[in-house]
């Protein structure tokens, strides 16, 4: 629990998954705002688009004709950041030159598949019952399992799974090569550079471990060692379960919380109470609390300022290869990254101090909570349809 001058005075507080520090302003929340304001986020889209290519039976760019689909729809990025095949790159042996300690590169390959939580054009996860974003779920842990090195001490346990071919010639369940990790990620608005509306998140593989993973996964590697084989994550949500005060929605399997050392305004983190390395570690009803716990975070969310309210999400799991070391220590937990500082229209930016010294926020995590947790209950698209029928 912070000391209450910490609601008063300028700080800095300490991010473990990183091991970095972000500087907290509480008092700068009275400046008046004069700068850039988001334009409302329309809520009268169609059931359905006959002009969007993730809609059931419309064609996308690339000519593929989407299926009739009841809940969800993967298929391989038409227009993937990373292939499975390319031209091979070899570096050029220049050790004890510049070029060696400063030309540096290495070649990515991987796959990039794209998502559709719901054949309906206009229904968000905000929008979605628990039943409805299991699927989804489902869906991802599907294609996790299938990317698993055999090696690796998941595929042991992890269920097998059939993903049948959904779009071009390579099926999703059968990669070309073993890659290294997989991140499962939405961008929600376009205030988050999302093209299309129809809610869809994307999930890219790759042969390389990216930075952001990269960085939790030695955190939490050196914590395991430094407290006795016990498990960051794990820890720190049995912390948040006992004090409360930034914890947003909890059930047995899951607390959701505004972290400590959040960055942006509203961030969220949602974090498997028990040590859960991936996907493929949940039962059945573990699926069904983590659909719940991402119902409840999204739809507060879009209850706080009555808006489509934007943000990039992302899993953060196990890898698909790794030693046992990086497997046994990885936990699983879900990152809510969305801008919005003060209302629908006034978004916080990352720049000047934030970029060229370290991270800064206004209102605190405790503040953030607070708000969030008294925005359950029913979404407010509903209630206000509700109302306009009486």
């Amino acid at each position: 629990m912070p000391e209450p001058i910490l609601n008063d005075i300028s700080h800095r507080r300490f991010n473990p998954l990183r091991g970095s520090w972000i500087l907290v302003s509480p008092h700068r929340t009275k400046r008046p705002w004069q700068g850039q304001q988001e334009a409302a986020t329309p809520t009268t889209l169609p059931q359905y688009d006959p002009s969007c290519y993730l809609c059931p039976g419309n064609k996308r760019a690339a000519g593929d004709t989407n299926p009739q689909y009841g809940n969800t729809f993967i298929f391989v990025n038409d227009y993937s950041a990373v292939k499975e095949e390319q031209a091979d790159y070899k570096p050029a042996d220049l050790d004890g030159t510049l070029s060696s300690l400063f030309l540096r590169a290495q070649s990515v390959t991987g796959k990039c598949y794209v998502v559709t939580f719901a054949p309906s054009h206009n229904r968000t996860l905000a929008d979605l019952s628990t039943a409805e974003i299991v699927p989804i779920i489902n869906t991802w842990t599907g294609l996790y399992t299938a990317h698993l090195s055999p090696s690796s001490p998941l595929a042991k346990t992890a269920s097998a799974t059939t993903l049948p071919p959904s779009s071009h010639d390579a099926s999703p369940t059968h990669p070309k090569a073993q890659y290294r990790y997989m991140q499962i990620f939405e961008n929600k608005g376009a205030a988050m550079g999302c093209s299309n509306p129809h809610p869809h998140g994307q999930i890219w593989t790759t042969t390389s471990l990216p930075e952001e993973p990269a960085l939790e996964l030695e955190q939490f590697k050196k914590y395991h060692r430094e407290q006795g084989g016990c498990h960051m994550l794990e820890d720190y949500a049995k912390l948040e379960a006992d004090v409360k005060e930034r914890r947003v929605f909890e059930n047995p399997s899951f607390i959701a919380v505004c972290p400590w050392w959040a960055t942006w305004p509203f961030e969220t983190l949602i974090i498997a109470r028990q040590h859960k390395r991936a996907l493929t570690d949940f039962s059945s009803s573990e699926k069904e609390q983590l659909a719940e716990i991402i119902s409840e975070v999204t739809r507060r969310y879009d209850n706080l300022f009555e808006t489509q309210f934007p943000y990039s999400m992302g899993v953060h799991q196990a890898p698909l290869e790794g030693t046992k070391e990086e497997i046994e220590c990885s936990h699983f937990h879900i990152h809510f990254y969305p801008p919005l500082l003060r209302s629908a229209t006034v978004r916080k930016f990352l720049v000047g101090y934030e970029m060229m010294a370290e991270p800064q926020r206004d209102i605190t995590p405790e503040q953030a909570a607070e708000r969030l947790r008294g925005c359950g209950g029913v979404l407010y698209r509903k209630r206000l349809e509700e109302e306009a029928k009486q």
